[in-house]
């Protein structure tokens, strides 16, 4: 993969995890969340937590939309470029 195009998909997926996490740690307390109903953890470890899957759920959907995008010279039913 060029490095161009992981930068394609990493930085837009960095600003939306981050945009995500702000607004569901707004409304959640991680606190509150309890893992398999008695595990507790850090609220530190929660926002990191949060924060790297926000960004591999980001990243994942934006590499599936690049590996979908057409490549190459796209023509229409006359064989002009769009």
């Amino acid at each position: 993969m060029k490095w161009r195009a992981l930068m394609w998909v990493l930085w837009p997926s960095f600003l939306i995890a981050g945009a995500t996490s702000a607004t569901v740690f707004a409304l959640v307390d991680p606190l509150d969340i309890n893992f398999l109903g008695y595990v507790q953890i850090g609220r530190q470890f929660a926002y990191a937590a949060g924060f790297f899957l926000f960004w591999i759920m980001a990243a994942l959907s934006s590499a599936l939309t690049l590996h979908m995008a057409p490549r190459g010279q796209v023509l229409d039913d006359f064989g002009d470029p769009i």
